[in-house]
């Protein structure tokens, strides 16, 4: 089978290797979608360490065509999304419902304490207990299941409830996908900051309530001016200002949830007196859990989440290292890669 291998930072090469066996409790996937991320980005990079070769891609679905001994409930020929993470189920923080903070957790593709070769391949295994049945719907649109689940994971932490006010700093991929995750929960004004024009018109469309650009409005003063204070915000971006500009956002009692990834060295500044007076929180999210996952995976299922119009890119596996350059310029929202062409 064809890989897309990360032969060294910033190298892509395109490998023959043996198809995988699955294991007796895995399947082993014929991946037709694999979306790109800025995790995988980060890796092409050598933003994060990771060993070399090593395949990348953890937003895939596609269709089993071999099946381990012990796996009873799926079938050759299931249309499947992919879960990349994988945890022990043993540890006490896989017992209370938090697998996403397993320390034992491997990531097929994407980071983890343990990584291993994921779906930027034609062929990719996986544990039978990470996918879930995905009936017709499009590989294309059953590979967002991944970075939804971690939405779905990223609201449930926000702690929001129908008519909260909540503002979204960032409209990339992952910010749109959480403008319409918190419309399906009825929240309500959303606000989005993003300084793309079409961005904000397309936050706009998904379901937020007002969009502004933060190069010509303070973000903190016109969110204030056109709906007040909020119950929360969520930074999508990853930066130090866009953290501090979304915890001045809330109101007393509010929380500021961290989903984008700042770097590892970034430091902000705030008063742990206004933590104290007015209780408010400052949160962090990371990836999901096999419960959001499923719950994401039912949402696009029942088409309550529009992805077609996330989708700027699509790429054949020798073109990866394109797809790598347009992320980095900021251009497009989504790639997708179709191993099989």
């Amino acid at each position: 089978m064809r890989v897309a291998e990360l032969a060294a930072t910033e190298t892509v090469e395109i490998r023959e290797r043996d198809r995988p066996e699955p294991g007796p409790s895995e399947v082993l996937v014929r991946v037709d979608a694999c979306g790109v991320c800025t995790t995988d980005l980060h890796a092409y990079r050598g933003a994060l360490d990771v060993e070399h070769p090593r395949v990348l891609g953890h937003e895939s679905a596609g269709e089993i065509v071999a099946i381990g001994a012990e796996v009873d409930r799926l079938e050759n020929g299931d249309r499947v999304a992919i879960n990349p993470s994988v945890p022990c189920y043993e540890c006490r923080r896989c017992r209370h419902g938090r697998e996403n903070l397993c320390p034992d957790l491997t990531s097929i593709g994407g980071a983890a304490p343990t990584t291993v070769d994921g779906a930027f391949a034609e062929y990719v295994a996986a544990p039978s207990t990470n996918v879930e049945p995905i009936d017709d719907l499009p590989a294309t649109v059953a590979a967002f299941a991944e970075p939804l689940g971690c939405c779905v994971h990223a609201v449930d932490r926000l702690g929001v409830a129908a008519g909260d006010a909540v503002a979204v700093i960032g409209a990339g991929p992952i910010g749109l996908l959480l403008v319409q995750t918190l419309r399906v929960h009825g929240v309500g004004p959303i606000v989005v900051s993003e300084p793309v024009d079409d961005r904000r018109e397309l936050a706009l469309d998904l379901g937020a309530d007002v969009a502004i650009d933060p190069t010509r409005d303070e973000p903190s003063a016109a969110i204030a001016e056109s709906v007040g204070r909020v119950n929360a915000a969520i930074e999508a971006v990853g930066r130090r200002r866009t953290i501090q500009q979304a915890h001045e956002l809330t109101c007393r009692g509010g929380t500021t949830l961290v989903f984008g990834v700042p770097p590892h060295d970034a430091t902000i500044e705030l008063s742990p007196f206004d933590l104290f007076y007015d209780e408010r929180r400052l949160e962090g999210t990371y990836s999901l859990t096999p419960e959001s996952f499923s719950r994401a995976v039912a949402l696009l299922c029942h088409h309550r989440i529009d992805v077609d119009r996330l989708v700027t890119d699509e790429y054949r596996l020798e073109e990866l290292d394109r797809a790598f350059d347009r992320l980095a310029d900021g251009d497009g929202l989504k790639a997708m890669v179709y191993p099989q062409r």
